[in-house]
C-alpha cells in the first residue's frame, strides 16, 4: 500500500490541470530496485502510455499508476509535499526499495547474493561490468563469473582480491575466499585491456 498526503495530491492535481490533457495521471516506478542505487521515478502519463498492468491509486482529481514490476519495492511508500517560502519539497520514502537484507537465519547463498546485488553489482555496472554467483563450496569459497566490461579486464584480479573478497568476508560469516571462474582470454569490451 502506498500513501500519498493531501498536500502531495493537491500539488500533483495543480500540475496536471496545467497540462490540459484529459485523463493524464502520474506514474511511479522503482529504478534499480534492490540495489544501493535504487530510486523512485515520477512522470506524467497519458492513458495511451499505460499497458494495463499498472496498479492504480485513485487520488483527489487524478490517478497515480504504479509500474507493475515496482509494486513489491514500493509497498509501504509515503509521498508527501511540504510547502515552503522557496516553493516546496516533494519527498518519497520507500523503505523497501533497496531490498531487505537477509536475516541471520538466511542461508549463506542468500546473504552472498544480497551483498553482490546491493553493493558489488552497482559498482561494476559503473564500468559496464556484471557478476554472477556460480557456487559456494563446502569450505566457504565463493566462485564468481564476470561479464560485460569485467570480462577480460586487466583489473579483475585486483577487484576480486581487494574489493569483492574483502567485502564478502567482512559482511557474510562463513565466506573464506572468492575465486573467479571466468576465462578472461576473451571479452568483447574489457574496461581495462590486459
Amino acid at each position: 500500500m502506498i500513501s500519498i498526503s493531501d498536500s502531495a495530491q493537491d500539488h500533483f492535481r495543480r500540475i496536471l490541470e496545467s497540462q490540459g490533457v484529459v485523463g493524464m495521471g502520474i506514474r511511479l516506478a522503482a529504478v534499480h530496485p534492490g540495489t544501493v542505487k535504487a530510486d523512485c521515478k515520477l512522470e506524467f502519463c497519458e492513458p495511451s502510455d499505460l499497458d494495463g498492468r499498472e496498479w492504480m491509486l485513485e487520488c483527489n482529481g487524478f490517478k497515480l499508476y504504479v509500474d507493475a514490476t515496482s509494486t513489491q519495492w514500493l509497498d509501504g511508500a509515503e509521498i508527501d509535499y511540504l510547502n515552503s517560502a522557496t516553493g516546496g519539497q516533494l519527498t518519497i520514502r520507500a523503505p523497501h526499495i533497496k531490498g531487505r537484507e537477509p536475516g541471520v537465519d538466511a542461508s549463506i547463498i542468500e546473504r552472498v547474493r544480497y551483498v553482490l546485488d546491493a553493493e558489488v553489482a552497482p559498482q561494476l555496472a559503473a564500468h559496464g561490468g556484471r557478476v554472477t554467483l556460480e557456487e559456494i563450496d563446502a569450505d566457504g569459497v565463493v566462485v564468481l563469473r564476470f561479464g560485460g566490461g569485467c570480462h577480460g579486464c586487466g583489473m579483475v584480479e585486483v577487484t576480486v582480491r581487494e574489493g569483492i573478497e574483502k567485502t564478502l568476508i567482512a559482511r557474510v560469516p562463513g565466506v573464506t575466499a572468492v575465486r573467479d571462474a571466468t576465462d578472461h582470454s576473451g571479452g568483447d569490451a574489457p574496461y581495462i585491456k590486459r
